[in-house]
């Protein structure tokens, strides 16, 4: 098949092109100006200049093509102009649904993230939970209206949509907040830990990769919804094997709940009134997600796609590996 990719140059993306490269698939990647694109080129994907926000460059792209997969997005906790988050996950999202359906592509494969369910009652939550009431972050909203979009194509126009919502990916190369957060750990720039009952679910970024791949290779299967995601670990259990990995103590010092809240709030103040990332990623929504968690059952992705997860100890030795190195 000949696959249009956005976000092929992203921390999940590039895992994604490696796996894809594997194939016999025919790989088109939209790419901005700026991107780092010699990793994807030498493996032999097509590159398109263009961005999710011009639907000039997405119609380009995707003629000719069969299916497209949609990595693209603005994830992050804190943004200099917050209006970026809506620019892209919002309405580049709809961008990319319109123009799939305007050049006739047989499938769009989406990533999207667990956190649009927000804390539904359900726990722990599935493909099939009720959304939450609340999501924790801007991120997470923004994904949410994006998604809706999609669905709503899906329902009414006949798009041929299937969406993945992975949980916290760990793995090689992370440049984003968790794996900063792990660089902060064994760089021993944190100066206290926090929130050691907050439990996430934890997932390797190639078995995300890999769930893509075989959403992707599936029949019959439009209008499907896959977690990817299995491990519930507590940030304390995370921190201790990271330090038993790394051989790095962790930071004697234990924040109390009430007192992380509070500098998250002022920080992020700070943040926006020099125009500059929160220190120790201490921003209001990045802080909120970590407080609040999320428990998911990823076992759909298993049983359907055939899935086997990877332990996290690997996901944190591969992590750890390429930060060092």
């Amino acid at each position: 098949m000949k696959i249009f990719i956005t976000g092929a140059t992203g921390f999940i993306g590039t895992h994604l092109v490696n796996r894809l490269a594997q194939t016999e698939h025919k790989l088109h990647c939209l790419v901005r100006k700026n991107s780092r694109v010699r990793a994807i080129e030498e493996l032999g994907c097509t590159l398109i200049t263009g961005d999710v926000t011009d639907k000039d460059s997405l119609l380009k792209g995707m003629k000719g093509c069969d299916w497209v997969i949609n990595l693209a997005n603005i994830y992050s906790f804190w943004e200099p102009d917050n209006r970026v988050f809506k620019a892209v996950n919002v309405d580049g999202n709809r961008n990319v649904m319109e123009c799939a359906l305007e050049t006739g592509i047989s499938k769009v494969v989406h990533v999207s993230t667990g956190g649009i369910y927000g804390k539904p009652a359900d726990d722990p939550v599935t493909e099939e939970s009720p959304v939450g009431p609340v999501r924790f972050c801007e991120y997470f909203q923004t994904k949410y209206e994006g998604d809706l979009i999609a669905w709503e194509l899906y329902e009414k126009k006949g798009l041929p949509l299937v969406v993945i919502y992975p949980c916290a990916v760990l793995g090689s190369g992370d440049p984003k907040a968790t794996g900063r957060y792990i660089k902060d750990l064994i760089n021993r720039r944190l100066p206290a830990t926090i929130f050691h009952d907050s439990v996430l679910t934890w997932v390797h970024v190639r078995d995300v990769a890999e769930a893509i791949v075989r959403a992707a290779e599936k029949e019959d299967n439009i209008g499907e919804k896959y977690v990817v995601g299995k491990h519930r670990l507590s940030l304390k259990e995370l921190n201790e094997m990271i330090s038993e990995i790394s051989g790095v103590p962790l930071p004697k010092l234990h924040l109390p709940d009430p007192i992380v809240t509070i500098n998250a709030r002022l920080l992020t103040l700070l943040a926006d009134i020099i125009k500059k990332p929160p220190i120790w990623g201490m921003s209001r929504d990045q802080i909120r997600v970590m407080k609040e968690g999320f428990r998911f059952d990823g076992s759909k992705v298993e049983r359907e796609l055939g899935i086997t997860y990877t332990p996290v100890r690997v996901a944190l030795e591969e992590a750890i590996g390429s930060y060092r190195a």
